[in-house]
């Protein structure tokens, strides 16, 4: 996996992997699918406990962080993904 940058320790983008979007590092769990769940009335503690047990608190913080840093990319992958058909 590489890394996005020094900054982001646990962000990685793989090819194949979520359209090589950036996810948690060793998850296939999308950045921008934590901030989607935030963005829609979830919590830290609920994303951590209901959604993704296995992020740590310091994780979905680094996924807001992150989020600050690229807004433009994530808001847009946020909303293509709220636009996508249910399956």
């Amino acid at each position: 996996m590489n890394p996005v940058s020094e900054t982001w320790r646990c962000i990685v983008r793989s090819p194949g992997v979520r359209g090589g979007n950036p996810i948690v590092e060793k998850t296939r769990i999308a950045v921008h699918d934590v901030i989607g769940l935030l963005q829609n009335g979830e919590t830290i503690e609920t994303v951590r406990t209901n959604c993704f047990p296995e992020l740590t608190r310091s994780q979905i913080y680094e996924r807001l962080a992150y989020y600050e840093d690229h807004r433009g990319e994530i808001d847009l992958l946020v909303a293509r993904q709220m636009s996508a058909p249910s399956p």
